[in-house]
């Protein structure tokens, strides 16, 4: 899945729309839960030499929030990474070109919607 797959998949899945956070840059996009406006997904472009691989060559990725006991088995220094700019306790960041497998891209996107959703308290009994 390319930035513009991503997008669009993540628009439609969730039904929400992506913003800029950053007024001076108009290619990080941000896409928040609208009841909280926290943040669950982080498309950026950056040199891939943040990532630890060689070359300045700029990759599309982004960012998503993953369970900190769980982010270990994912990390694989191929398509998915330490987080770049964020906590490296609680995110990741994956290639946005075809490195990581669709589905699972997907599945770590929903984990990262659930994981900074409104967090719903048990009821008493």
């Amino acid at each position: 899945m390319n930035r513009e797959e991503f997008i669009r998949y993540t628009e439609e899945t969730y039904s929400v729309t992506h913003d800029h956070p950053f007024s001076d840059d108009n290619c990080t996009a941000v896409f928040r839960h609208s009841q909280n406006r926290k943040w669950f997904a982080l498309v950026m472009t950056i040199p891939q030499n943040k990532l630890g691989i060689d070359g300045d060559e700029l990759v599309s990725v982004v960012n998503l929030k993953c369970d900190p006991d769980m982010k270990y088995s994912f990390i694989d220094g191929v398509g998915i990474f330490p987080a770049y700019h964020m906590s490296k306790r609680h995110w990741i960041t994956a290639i946005l070109d075809g490195r990581v497998e669709d589905d699972k891209l997907k599945w770590l996107l929903d984990v990262s919607y659930d994981l900074t959703g409104i967090k719903r308290k048990n009821a008493v009994k």
